[in-house]
């Protein structure tokens, strides 16, 4: 694998596009796992102060924010997604200095920072749900959250038949101060993040506020976690049937994908709109059509959300094309970018997703210049861009996953794509900090850092460091229209202003016209020229590659 084929490429007439007017429409934006990025202080947790020291790393690789997963205070029970202080920093992670240190860091460096901000459901230990706990059936307290009597002759059973995305109901009882069994409390998630009630204006008035206090800190954004459950069906009706988190994104459930949720975002556009410098909502948003994701991103709502048919589509050239076609077509019917990803912090990295061992990682290369080809936005979660694989061998003591401890919810565990990235070292945790890591790292992680991988032509870094580069300086790139070409099966090809991508998504070698000259490929190219002749000559691509190519 190589792409030794970095060229000498004229610059657009504003080769930081990203960074003008509708910078998100075309952005590559990173995102951090604040707990398994960079550690400061040795105690084996990423924190604030680690991050901003390796900024300049993430300006060198040419991405143009850095989305934040949640540091906020918290008891960590699901790695900080559940918020008991949305306006303190945790002190695991630094403290409010080190975040206005962090945000002025990147401005200074050309980096814009999104935030994650979870407004489904706070901790059990936020002062709400304290008072909450603490208040009568019935009373203001508990009308911020979704308190019910339970169904059976003495309230035994749960309200409904909702499951926990987590695994189990997902309702837990609560006791009265003398022990009394009382009402019951939704919790799509864990029993320790309680869902709020958005149909309480006091939540609303309180997110807004939120909101501002970390725009006016000076972040250029949010990333909405659940932004497709915070409003619940009226009545909160039975669904009916079990292994209700098999049917996330396949439909609209009763707490997933309600109508009522565009109101909320809408609320939020204009409150970002207020402010200077074109600050975004991302949502996280599961949706069962590419079409209903797209009312996500109506010119009144949000300025983009994650795809997550891509995410999730096979390695196969025509289910890639299928999605591409449907995503474009919804996302265009509104206006919107189309954002692309392939890992983050929920799921299997892709190089193992697409299949174990090198197959695996020729498939991930030639996945992500496909991203990056494509139009509109891309997220690269942070280690793809070592090619890391997902660690499947973490002993049960470890893990810290709660889906892992209720085994009933969602496939798989999540803390095989959380252990800390290596950064240099022939010795774990490789540069990450002074002491360990939260998670332990792999042996041969050694050959994968950061500084492993840095001038190495053939390493998965110096590839998304090149197709970086020319995506800022190949002009027909990021935002904007692509055009399918004819190809056979198992080959995608499109063309843009100026360039084309190929991509073999077949195990064996393919040979195709020249369409161009050749500027970055996952893997080495033989072009073969008719003897004798001027005219274009045939490539042979090979199995699970990609090749940009200037036209």
């Amino acid at each position: 694998m190589t792409q030794d084929l970095a060229p000498s490429v004229r610059p657009a007439a504003d080769s930081s596009s990203a960074h003008a007017e509708g910078w998100w429409r075309s952005a590559v934006i990173y995102q951090v796992y604040v707990r398994s990025f960079a550690d400061s202080d040795g105690d084996g947790i990423g924190d604030l102060r680690g991050i901003r020291q390796r900024l300049p790393y993430l300006a060198e690789l040419g991405v143009d924010a850095v989305w934040l997963t949640p540091f906020f205070a918290s008891p960590q029970a699901d790695g900080g997604y559940d918020v008991a202080d949305y306006r303190a920093v945790d002190p695991l992670f630094g403290d409010l200095s080190d975040a206005d240190d962090l945000v002025r860091e990147a401005h200074r460096l050309g980096l814009r920072i999104i935030v994650d901000i979870v407004p489904n459901h706070t901790s059990e230990q936020h002062v709400w749900f304290q008072a909450a706990l603490a208040d009568r059936p019935g009373g203001t307290a508990r009308e911020r959250y979704h308190f019910r009597p339970g169904k059976g002759v003495a309230g035994e059973l749960p309200p409904n038949d909702w499951e926990s995305v987590f695994g189990g109901p997902a309702w837990t009882r609560t006791c009265g101060p003398d022990g009394t069994p009382g009402e019951w409390y939704l919790h799509l998630f864990a029993p320790e993040q309680p869902d709020l009630n958005w149909e309480n204006q006091e939540v609303r008035e309180e997110f807004a506020s939120v909101l501002r206090f970390w725009l006016d800190l000076g972040v250029d954004g949010f990333r909405i976690d659940v932004a497709h459950g915070m409003v619940k069906a009226p009545g909160l009706p039975d669904i009916g049937r079990k292994e209700q988190a098999k049917l996330i994104g396949a439909q609209v459930l009763p707490f997933f994908d309600q109508d009522g949720v565009h109101e909320i975002h809408r609320s939020w556009r204009a409150l970002l709109d207020s402010y200077e410098g074109e600050r975004i909502g991302v949502a996280e948003a599961w949706a069962p059509t590419s079409e209903r994701l797209a009312l996500y991103v109506r010119p009144d709502e949000l300025h983009q959300a994650f795809n997550f048919q891509f995410l999730t589509c096979a390695w196969d050239a025509d289910a890639m094309r299928t999605v591409i076609d449907e995503s474009l077509a919804a996302t265009l019917s509104v206006g919107a970018p189309t954002t692309w990803v392939l890992s983050n912090h929920d799921v299997v990295r892709h190089a193992t997703r697409y299949g174990a061992g090198e197959p695996g990682l020729r498939r991930a290369r030639a996945a992500a210049l496909l991203m990056l080809a494509l139009p509109g936005s891309a997220y690269v979660y942070q280690g793809e861009e070592l090619g890391l694989p997902e660690v499947v061998d973490l002993p049960d003591e470890v893990r810290q996953d709660p889906a892992f401890f209720r085994g009933d919810g969602q496939d798989g565990t999540r803390d095989g794509c959380r252990v800390p990235i290596p950064w240099s070292g022939e010795e774990a945790p490789y540069g990450f900090g002074p002491g360990g890591s939260w998670l332990p790292q792999p042996e041969r992680w050694r050959e994968l850092s950061v500084a492993a991988q840095s001038g190495d032509p053939r390493s998965t870094l110096e590839l998304y460091r090149s197709a970086l580069t020319l995506r800022r300086e190949l002009p027909g790139l990021g935002d904007g229209e692509m055009v399918w070409l004819d190809a056979p099966e198992g080959v995608l090809a499109f063309s843009r202003p100026g360039f084309v991508c190929t991509l073999n998504t077949l195990g064996e070698e393919v040979e195709l016209p020249v369409p161009g000259r050749p500027v970055l490929a996952t893997s080495a190219l033989a072009i073969v020229f008719p003897e004798g002749r001027s005219a274009a000559g045939t490539v042979r691509i090979p199995a699970d590659s990609c090749v940009w190519w200037a036209v």
